[in-house]
Parts: structure tokens; sequence; C-alpha cells
């Protein structure tokens, strides 16, 4: 955890160094630095100022920030256009040992630019010097003199510069003093020094406290145990052949393979004299990388080593001999590179579609290559591959820009596919590529087109409303709402009335539909004119002619002109009342008796017409014209012939299916106009004969409801009377021939000649009539009868019998 100290080192650091604004004139870069350890959101520095941006263009999310890493650490504030950090950033995480690590680009749209921002992250003196073990245990003979050295392990501290500078303290002890030995490598060794001469006899071990105390302000520090163990006759400490050990070797070496060898030398003899290698305080990801053997001393890689992620490594061995005694050296690894990584293209910005009128030199894409090897390893040139208007240019910073070489049309090519091949110098060289699509926006500079200049279009008649007539189609070579098409009704003719009631289109589909109902023989055809509108400000647009014909339909019977339909009758219905005509009886085969007229208000096949006769009284004595209609006799008239002949034509169209009428023709065999009028009056006499008929039923029907009420009637009064003797009235019918259930008739009570006629018996007059023949045998006086639509008296045994009316 920081502690206070160290937080007011960081507001004293963002004072003088928060903000460091220099514009290079070589590279274009911009320069902050700021302390390790600030909270989220602090400030760097004021980047929309020195950038000279736009606050607009802040706000609208024209300008963003894109870093190399995974993790975003700084962020544009988009109100003040401050750079601040997005998160706490530990530097000895992001940097290391390197001073100034952290580098990102800064992209502007419009106009689409780069600039290079490099950002010094400041070290905060937070971590402390730290041992790799919590213990030192040396092994020091009683014999050695006063004034001998033993190097002890030092200390590590991951901040750097005057924060990680240190210095060492030993707990105080008459036996023992500290001092300090620099190495080549510019780094102080603590040594243990012997002050004098020990005794086992009188104290066997000693225990120490080292300190190393780092520079920082205020310092760190941390403590090791020095344990020391006072041995016989080890008077000879191991002893390296070389302070420091240096190696070259390449990034690709297989594992297991030889770096170097350390050699140290023990005078002492036996146990003594056998020394041990061991690592001394290294970090842990040393130790994953080599491995070294105790016995030989040889330096052996462990894991593959990685010229991009570290390539210098320094650690110390240490030699330790069989009486305890250790002496140090230190090892500096040189890993040089290798072309082994190929150039990494990144799309820092890509400005798709682009309108088809953007002038030469627009940028359309940024890019930015990578080549994380050193030297001609990681130098990267870029070129396009693909026939394309485009062509690459370099910036600062590995940053290319993709801009327009020549103008753009969209109605030729609507994209354009490019190959971005970036390729290093190394041999062999290592390239990569990416491809770029670059799609082109429409300017509205087109026109619908139809498919036709005219269409044509045939629709039978009796559609049902809402039938689909045709769909056009008109083609915009724009895109977006420039090519967006929609149809409308510029105007059009249908004989006297416009087009408009009769079709209507669909706006988006470009669909005709029937809004009525058409009729062939109303309207045969008709134009209307289609109007294509694209969506473009201002908007273009083109007309098509659509020519309707209306197909005829077989919907139209055939209509008989003769013989002409009776009055309230419809023209060609089956028995209707035609006039009569008159055939001499010396007509000869062939002799032309009428001649049936029809007609069909169909067209074409619908309205062919022909004849057929399908009833006569004679149908060997007539035959009828198949196309013709002329009704002519087939042989001569005979006296057996009846005087009057009745003829049914029937005609037919050639419709699918077919319709048809049928005519009626009356014929009377006579030699002349004189002789055929009994025929004629005998007929018109009974043309009333269905309606007298109707009107019979209708009487027929309210005289038994009216005999049955009468009945009833009758019998409830004969009921009553019955003690009393039979009535006078009912004399004649014969008092015995009643009972109590009812009257029972015989069969002879009333006579009755037809089907509908009724008897009603009445009293006889008045005349002396002996018991003896009573009762007198019934006597009709009234019957009904019906003969040729009237009521009419007649006498029968006698008496006039009247009609009755109801």
């Amino acid at each position: 955890m920081l502690q206070k100290p160290v937080q007011r080192k960081h507001c004293r650091a963002l004072l003088w160094g928060v903000l460091l604004a220099v514009w290079e004139a070589a590279w274009g870069q911009l320069r902050y630095s700021v302390p390790e350890e600030m909270p989220k959101g602090s400030f760097v520095g004021d980047l929309a100022k020195d950038l000279g941006l736009q606050l607009p263009a802040l706000q609208d999310g024209g300008v963003r920030i894109v870093s190399e890493g995974r993790t975003q650490y700084f962020v544009l504030h988009g109100k003040t256009g401050h750079l601040v950090t997005a998160e706490r950033i530990d530097r000895e995480q992001l940097c290391g040992s390197v001073q100034q690590c952290v580098l990102f680009e800064v992209l502007v749209h419009s106009p689409l630019n780069v600039f290079h921002v490099e950002v010094a992250i400041v070290d905060v003196n937070d971590n402390s010097p730290t041992f790799s073990k919590a213990a030192l245990d040396l092994e020091i003979g009683e014999l050695i003199p006063p004034g001998a050295r033993f190097p002890l392990e030092m200390a590590r501290d991951a901040d750097v510069g005057s924060n990680s500078l240190l210095t060492y303290q030993l707990t105080s002890n008459p036996s023992f003093t500290l001092a300090m030995k620099e190495n080549p490598g510019g780094k102080k060794q603590p040594e243990l020094v012997l002050e004098k001469a020990l005794d086992r006899e009188k104290q066997s071990s000693f225990e120490l406290v080292l300190m190393a105390v780092d520079g920082g302000d205020p310092a760190r520090s941390g403590t090791v145990q020095v344990r020391i163990n006072v041995t016989d006759a080890n008077d000879n400490s191991p002893v390296f052949s070389k302070r420091i050990y240096e190696a070259r070797v390449a990034e690709n070496l297989p594992v297991g393979s030889l770096v170097l060898q350390v050699l140290a030398t023990d005078a002492d003899a036996g146990s003594n004299g056998k020394v041990s290698y061991s690592f001394g305080n290294i970090p842990e990801d040393f130790r994953v990388l080599f491995a070294v053997d105790s016995e030989s001393g040889e330096l052996r890689t462990a894991s593959p080593l990685n010229f991009e992620e570290k390539h210098k490594y320094i650690f110390g061995l240490e030699a330790r001999d069989g009486g305890g005694l250790t002496d140090h050296c230190e090892v500096e690894i040189d890993i040089t590179d290798e072309n082994d990584n190929a150039p990494e293209i990144t799309i820092l910005s890509l400005s798709s579609p682009v309108p088809e009128d953007a002038p030469t030199g627009t940028v359309v894409a940024v890019l930015k290559v990578r080549d994380r090897d050193s030297g001609e390893n990681g130098q990267v040139s870029c070129e396009l591959s693909g026939e394309a208007p485009l062509s690459i240019v370099a910036s600062s910073g590995g940053s290319y820009k993709v801009v327009t070489a020549s103008a753009l049309d969209r109605e030729q090519a609507s994209e354009h596919r490019v190959t971005v091949v970036a390729r290093d110098r190394g041999r062999p060289a290592l390239w990569s590529s990416t491809e770029l699509v670059l799609e082109v926006s429409d300017v509205n500079d087109n026109a619908p087109v139809f498919e036709e200049a005219a269409y044509s279009a045939y629709v039978a008649e009796n559609n049902a409303a809402g039938a689909l007539v045709l769909r056009v189609q008109a083609r915009d070579a724009d895109a977006g709402a420039n090519g967006r098409v929609s149809y409308w009704l510029a105007g059009g003719s249908a004989g006297a009335a416009g087009a408009a009631p009769l079709v209507s289109v669909e706006a988006r589909s470009g669909a005709l539909y029937a809004q009525r109902s058409l009729d062939y023989e109303q309207c045969r055809e008709f134009a209307v004119e289609v109007r294509a509108q694209d969506g473009g400000s201002p908007a273009r647009s083109s007309t098509a002619t659509v020519r309707v014909f209306v197909l005829d339909r077989n919907d139209n019977a055939p209509r008989v002109l003769w013989p002409a339909a009776g009055p309230g009758e419809a023209p060609g219905a089956a028995s209707a009342p035609a006039p009569f005509e008159v055939v001499p009886r010396s007509a000869e085969a062939g002799y032309l008796v009428a001649k049936v007229v029809a007609v069909d208000a169909d067209a074409g096949r619908n309205a062919w017409l022909s004849y057929e006769l399908v009833q006569a009284t004679e149908p060997a004595l007539f035959r009828v014209g198949l196309h013709s209609g002329e009704v002519r006799t087939a042989r001569a008239v005979s006296e057996r012939d009846a005087a009057k002949q009745r003829l049914v034509a029937v005609v037919k169209d050639h419709g699918q299916p077919a319709l048809s009428a049928t005519a009626t023709l009356h014929v009377v065999l006579a030699e002349s106009l004189q002789e055929a009028l009994p025929e004629l009056s005998e007929r018109a006499a009974g043309a009333d004969a269905p309606a007298a008929e109707l009107q019979f039923y209708l009487v027929l029907a309210l005289a038994l409801l009216s005999a049955l009420f009468l009945l009833s009637v009758a019998l409830a009064v004969l009921a009553r009377l019955r003690r009393a003797g039979p009535p006078a009235v009912l004399r004649c019918l014969g008092a015995q021939r009643f009972s109590v259930a009812g009257a029972a008739f015989p069969a002879d009570f009333c006579e009755g000649t037809l089907p509908y006629s009724y008897n009603l018996c009445v009293a006889a007059p008045a005349r002396a009539v002996p018991e003896a023949a009573w009762p007198p045998p019934p006597v009709p006086i009234l019957s009904a009868f019906r003969l040729s639509g009237r009521f009419l008296p007649f006498k029968r045994f006698g008496i006039y019998l009247i009609p009755l009316t109801f």
C-alpha cells in the first residue's frame, strides 16, 4: 500500500512534471509525463489545446485514442478535451526497467489524421527492496584470518532510477563489519568483513540482520537475517574465474542449449574444496528461462527465449564450498534478434463508405504497421495489391494513410477490395497482409429506368376487384434512398373516363391492381402512365406507358330477337309465346318457314352462334340451319300433319362453357289466313289457361276450408238437436244415416263428376211425403264445374245447377 509521503510525492511530481507538451518538428510527436499510481481520472494534459482540436469534434466522437496494448490507460474527456487516466498505472508492471514506455495514437476524423503521443510514466518509490531468501547462511572457519571478505546476496528493488539505488546496513557486532564493493555493472555488492579471529569454542554461531535501503523519498527498506556458523579448517572461499560472465545467444536457441559455463575454484581439499553452483537473488521469471548445473556450472536454456519480450538478462550466480563459504559472480546474457516476427497490420480507422464525389487525395483509412523485431528485421515497407483507385502513403511512427488516387464512381464499382501487404527487410523477409473493403456511397446522379418503355397487360373481364394486373419494375443505379424507387400513376385514358378509377399502383412494389371488375363489353382497352421516382434530394423520375387489354369471357348468353319474347318474360326464355307462322299445306321440302334471329354481346368464339331444333310436334317435318337459323320444311306437308305445330329451337354460343337460349315458334298449317284464324282463337283462349288454373286452385282451397268449418258447425248443432229429432233442413238426408259419433254418408249421397266439384243438399220443396217414404233420396240441386276457366250453369236431371262464387 502507498504511504502518505508517497502520495505527497505524487502531487509534487504532478506539479512539476505532469505536462510536457513539446512538438518535435521531425516526428510530430507530443510528449507528456505523469507519475504512476495516480487515481483514475487524473489529469495528464490538455490534448485538445495542444493538437488544436475543436470541442464539437470531440463531443461527436470524431477523436479517439488507439493504444498498442489491450488495456486502455488513457481516455479523452469529451467535454474538456483533457487527457486523463483511465486506470491506475503500475509502472513496474507496464514498463519494467524502461523509463518511457507508453506510446499511443490519437486518431482524428474529418479530416482523417493521426498523431503520435508519448507518455512517460514517472516512477514512484512504491516498492521496497527484497531478498530472495528469508535468511542467509554462512559457514566461516575459525582459522580464517581477520580481514577476510564474504560476499552477501544483493537485494532487488523493482523501482528505477534513484528509487532503486540501494545502501546496506548491518547490525553492530565486534566480530563483523559491512563493506561495499562496486561491481562492473555499477551496482554495489555487500560484503561481510571479518574483523577479528573467531573461536568456535567460545561462540559457535552469530545472527546478524542485513538491511537494504533504497534512495526514494521517503526511503523504503528490506531486511534479511544473516546466520553465521563457525566451522573448523575451511579457510579458503570459492573464487570465480571471472567477476562478470557475458554471453550472446540467438532468441531461437533450442531449449536445453548451453549458454555459458562458470567456474569457481577452492584451494581447500575434500569437502571444503568441493564447489556447488546456484542462482543468487534473481527474479522468478529468470529461473524459468535458465537452469544452472550445480556441479559443472553450465548455464542452459530452460524455456524459449524471446528477444521481443526481453533482450538482456543480468543476474547473479553463487558458488558455495562444502564448508559454507560462498562467492558471487554476475552473468550478462544478450539476446540477439532473429527475424521471427512478421509485420502486424492494425487498421486504426476506415472511412467506409466514401462518397463517390470525394476529391482525389481523400484519406479513407489509417493503418498502423508494427514489427516486433529490431534493426532491419523490424523495418517495414507497405504496398497495395489489387486494381483500385487507391494509394498508400507513409506517415510518421509506422503509420500509413490510404488515400484516393482518382475519382470514384459507384455505378462502375460499388466497393473496392485491396490488399495491404507489409514486408520487412529481414533475410528471409517476412510479410503479412490484410484486406481493405472500401464501399463507395451513392450520389443521386441516376434516374430510375423501367425495364420496358411500354408494357402490355391482358386481363380477363369479370375479374375480382383488387386482382393483380401487371407488375412494373424500374431500376435505379444509385443506392440507398437515392435508389429506392416508388411508383405513382401519372395519367391515362380509358375511353371517355380516366384510367384512375380502373387501376391503382402500389408505391413500393410497382404492382398494378384492378380497382373494380372490368367489362369487355364496356371497355376493351385503356392506357395509363406510371411514374417511377427515387428517394434522392432532389428526386429523379421517369415514366412508362402501360396498355391494358380486357379479354372477353363467355358471360353473355345469346339473345333471341326473333321470334320476340312475350310481354313480361325474359328474352330467349323457354316457352315464351311467339307469333304464329302460317305454312300452306301445299309447301314442299325446303320451304322457308321463319328465321330465328339471335345476337351475343360477347366477342370471338364466345359470339359464334349455332342453331338446333330440340323439340317439334312433327320432328321430321322441320329443320333449322346450323349457322343461319332459318327454319325450313324438311319434307312436303301432308294432310295427316296436325294443323298446329310447335317448334323449340336452341341457340348456343361456342364459349367454354357454352351458354344458350331457346326460341319457341308456333306454326299453323293452313292454305290461307282465314283458315288459320280459328286455330289462332283457340290458342288465344288457351293462353289464359295457366292463370285460370291457378285461380281455380285458390278457390278450391278456400272452398275446402269453408266446407270443413260448416261441417264442424253442423255436427255441433246436430249433437244438440238429436233428441228433438232431425231438423227439417236435413230430412232429405235421412236421420237414420247419422250416429252419435258423427254423420256417416253413403257413397251415393252426393254426386260429382269432376275432381274439384262439390255438392250441397238443401230441403226439398214443401209437399206431402208419406212416412213410409222417409227419408226421401237425396237430390243434388247445385253443382259447380270448372270449364275453360269459367263457371257456366247447366241442366242435369231436370234441375239447373247454379255456380257458387267464393
